[in-house]
């Protein structure tokens, strides 16, 4: 039995002037999907156009079995059955199993499935080296994998080819060296498909540990640190430093030292760890909170918390001598 983590990246295509109905009936799965044996987390990521045209659903569970099942179950299919007047054509479902973690963020991908003849993976094995040697020559590669089909899952080879610009990987993909060394995919492949999106590779896979979370952005990082730098710095010179320029004759430039020195130990050690902690479901929503309305809803609710806390600090410090 499988015991590592996997995940499944599926693809759907949702009709025009239906998003809407498509985010509620896209919770149901979400809420479903929380609640299965063996599920650890996942994502919803609305299209990105021109690059990302679709949907992109990303399910992470303890191991093959686990997705297996719930690919297979009978709540799922009544969840799709109602989904299914929602899309356009059928989804693309994949799932990728190793670790992905030694590699960085790519700013486009490029998702490949290649139905290979029955008997010809030898053929396409050598097909493939080739391939990934002409692409890696092109500016912006940043890399790639290779997954192998899975019984009751998926039937195809899948890539995964990544770059730092969707103008870099359209360069290679409408390349005269792609289209020849495509040619002689035609002696061992039934089919090959693509699609892009514009989410980073790293966010897609993220195996080594449950616990491993993208980063927060900036400006979140950057309140929480004010947050906790105002009050510290503040404290330190009312009751520290002052005494020290005063009563013992410290030189301000020292005193300026070991006011920095000690914000910065409570800060990392301490102050922003703490923060972090409490108040993560705004620095990070829970990939629970799968509907674009429900993030942004926590980003403004926590965004005025912390504001509201700016407040408070600057009324009562108002008032301090």
């Amino acid at each position: 039995m499988s015991t590592s983590a996997v995940t499944l990246v599926t693809h759907t295509c949702v009709m025009p002037g239906r998003t809407d109905d498509f985010v509620q009936q896209q919770q149901k799965v979400s809420d479903a999907v929380a609640r299965f044996p063996g599920y650890l987390d996942h994502t919803v990521v609305p299209p990105a156009p021109p690059v990302q045209t679709d949907w992109v659903i990303v399910q992470r569970f303890q191991s093959v079995e686990a997705a297996r099942a719930w690919l297979q179950s009978e709540q799922r299919q009544h969840l799709l059955d109602a989904l299914q007047p929602l899309l356009v054509g059928q989804d693309d479902i994949h799932l990728f199993t190793q670790d992905v973690s030694r590699y960085s963020p790519a700013s486009v991908s490029a998702i490949i499935s290649t139905r290979v003849k029955p008997g010809q993976q030898n053929a396409f094995l050598r097909w493939y080296q080739r391939i990934s040697a002409a692409q890696a020559q092109f500016e912006g590669f940043q890399g790639y994998k290779l997954e192998p089909p899975i019984p009751g899952v998926q039937d195809d080879w899948v890539t995964i080819l990544r770059f730092d610009s969707d103008a870099n990987l359209e360069a290679w993909l409408n390349s005269e060296q792609r289209k020849q060394v495509l040619q002689e995919a035609d002696a061992f492949s039934l089919d090959t498909r693509m699609r892009k999106a514009r989410v980073g590779f790293d966010a897609w896979l993220r195996f080594t540990g449950c616990e491993q979370q993208s980063t927060p952005p900036g400006w979140k990082v950057n309140m929480l640190v004010l947050l906790a730098l105002y009050p510290t710095v503040f404290l330190f010179s009312i009751f520290v430093q002052t005494p020290l320029l005063m009563s013992n004759g410290m030189p301000f430039w020292l005193a300026l030292f070991f006011g920095n020195a000690f914000s910065t130990v409570l800060l990392g050690w301490v102050l922003v760890p703490w923060l972090s902690k409490l108040l993560g479901w705004w620095l990070q929503p829970s990939d629970r909170a799968a509907s674009q309305v429900s993030r942004h809803r926590i980003t403004w609710a926590g965004t005025a918390l912390v504001l509201l806390l700016y407040v408070a600090f600057l009324l009562v410090f108002s008032r301090l001598p």
